[in-house]
């Protein structure tokens, strides 16, 4: 059950077009916001075989009232990080990829738009025009049919998951230990 007062913040930020859920889903993001997690792979793909023992951090930051951005590090390699923004219909999720001198990789700015309401915990945004074409241009058809899934359970975990066939990425993160500065 969520709180009357968490009910009425939400009530006060939602966005025309947002589903009720969606507003409750980016509140649960913010109330991570200025937090970092550890994670760890939670998937066993082979083509992620190198990524599982590496150390895995997220940090939720630069929150606004319609934009979250979580940068996620792998061992010391810093180049992701996943941007959730409110928009007139419900959410977005894309991927920002940077080199080690803040250029943007040629593969970046992919993601997509809710396309279902979800939950207040867990949101799926499949792949969108801009990314099915960046994917096919890029040499990476397979990745037209990617579906992003983000699950946050306060207080628990939160999961980060690309799926389409043969392929499954799954990260999670302990909400319950946050790490220090």
């Amino acid at each position: 059950m969520i709180p009357s007062t968490v009910l009425a913040a939400v009530a006060a930020l939602s966005t025309p077009g947002a589903a009720p859920t969606q507003d409750a889903f980016f509140q649960n993001l913010t109330a991570l916001c200025g937090k970092r997690f550890a994670g760890k792979l939670v998937s066993s793909d082979a083509a992620d075989a190198a990524m599982a023992s590496q150390p895995m951090t997220m940090h939720v930051r630069d929150c606004s009232a319609t934009q979250i951005r979580i940068p996620f590090h792998v061992g010391a390699d810093k180049s992701r990080t996943w941007v959730i923004t409110r928009t007139d219909a419900g959410l977005r999720l894309k991927h920002d990829h940077r080199h080690e001198d803040g250029t943007e990789d040629v593969l970046s700015q992919y993601g997509g738009d809710t396309a279902e309401a979800g939950s207040a915990t867990s949101q799926a945004f499949p792949a969108d025009a801009f990314s099915k074409t960046l994917f096919t241009t890029k040499g990476n058809a397979a990745s037209v049919t990617n579906v992003w899934s983000v699950e946050v359970r306060p207080g628990e975990t939160f999961t980060y998951t690309l799926a389409r066939p043969n392929r499954d990425f799954r990260v999670q993160f302990d909400l319950s230990k946050p790490l220090a500065e």
